[in-house]
Formats: structure tokens, sequence, C-alpha cells
């Protein structure tokens, strides 16, 4: 009498299985995967010297790396947003494009207390980002960074240079930061930090604690948006 209603529940659990497996979206559909490929374009890879902080090399440069985003194009050029630790002390600035095209670029602007600054390249009518806003952000929502993390050691390891994402969540809205759950990797500095479903710009790749990697953090992009406003260019 047990027999029929265990096959039974068997035949009707494997149902539901099959139907589950059939409602699994593709990886394209994915809108972490949709907003990375849309806002990928806009992300910019940042080349530079520095002067060394090694004693045994006063007086000398370093090879420096850091991100950026598109956020205004036209004829005249395109003017990138980073982060103005990135970019300070920088010589021999150079922005590379689409992960293979490299070109001089020069800082227009620079906010050492909000730690933004402005990048501009001869560059006309590229990609540009949307900005959104983290105000109304809420702990959990998902996240990605594009960037471009320790560029050099993927050098020396003989692999291409390309755009990464990392995936995470919001921790928490502070006040004049947005705390992340991944960590902000050398290089990534300066990148997007977008929403996973709208693709909006919310914040950029600022930091992470020395002690304790895995958290990152991100400068609002609305001080941003109060730092570009007298500063970018006619789209």
């Amino acid at each position: 009498m047990t027999a029929a209603p265990a096959r039974a529940w068997c035949g009707a659990s494997l149902c539901v299985l099959v139907a589950c497996a059939a409602r699994v979206d593709p990886p394209g559909d994915d809108p972490l995967v949709r907003s990375f490929r849309a806002i990928r374009p806009a992300v910019v890879l940042f080349t530079m010297k520095i002067p060394s902080d090694d004693k045994k090399r006063k007086g000398q440069l370093d090879d420096a790396y850091g991100s950026g985003i598109a956020v205004a194009s036209g004829p005249w050029g395109t003017q990138i947003l980073t982060v103005q630790h990135v970019i300070d002390g920088a010589s021999r600035l150079r922005a590379t494009l689409d992960d293979t095209r490299s070109v001089p670029a020069k800082v227009t602007a620079a906010d050492e207390k909000l730690d933004l600054a402005l990048v501009e390249i001869a560059v006309p009518n590229r990609p540009v980002a949307r900005l959104g806003s983290s105000a109304n952000l809420e702990p959990g929502t998902q996240i990605g960074i594009a960037g471009y993390p320790i560029p050099d050691e993927f050098q020396d390891e003989h692999l291409i240079t390309r755009a990464s994402l990392f995936g995470g969540r919001v921790s928490s809205v502070l006040n004049d930061s947005l705390e992340l759950d991944l960590p902000v990797i050398p290089g990534e500095s300066g990148g997007p930090v977008f929403d996973a479903q709208s693709g909006l710009v919310v914040a950029l790749a600022e930091s992470r604690f020395d002690d304790e990697k895995a958290i990152g953090f991100g400068v609002p992009i609305e001080d941003a948006e109060a730092f570009l406003k007298h500063r970018l260019r006619s789209r």
C-alpha cells in the first residue's frame, strides 16, 4: 500500500526538478553579466610612473596602475573619472581603452580631500557610463566592481590584460563611503562600482583595510557628481 504513493512522490519530485531546470536563465541573462557587458567599454586602465617609496630606490620611478570610468565624451575627446590617490604624483600617464589601445592622458582636476580626479584623453566619441545614486541603496544590494586588478602580475605570468568583474554586495551605507563585502584589489581603485540590476554607477572603488582585506570601500557617486558639476564638458 505504501509503494505506489512513494513512486508517485518520486515522479512528482522529478517533474518539479525538470521544471526548475527548464527555468534556469542562461548566463547571458544574469543581470550582473548584462550590466558588466554594458559598462565594460567605458572602463579604462591607467598606467603611469610614480616616485618610488623604496628607500633603496630614492629618486627613481616605479610602475603604477589604476582604473577609471569614462563619464563624458564628444568630438573634443573623453573625460575619465577616477580616484585622486591613483594619479597622485604620476608622470607618463596613459589610458588603455578596450584592453588594447594605449593613449596619452592628462589630469585636468583633482580633489585630495574627496579622493577624486578627472583625466582627459584626446579620443573622441567614446562610450560613457550612466551615473546612478547610492542614497537609497540597502545592505545586501548586489553590486559589481569593474577594473584591472594587479595588471603587472598578470603581465608577469604572460596573461593578457582585460577588464575584470568582481561581484558582491553592499555591506553598509556609511556617511561618506560605501562599505562592500569584497576587497578593492590594487589596480581596481578608481573603477566603477555599479548596481547589478540597473548597471548604474553608484560609487568608485577606493580602498580596503590593511588588516582585513576582505572589506572594501567606495566613494559615493554623489560626491563624484558634486566634484564633476562644473568640470564636465558637454557630451
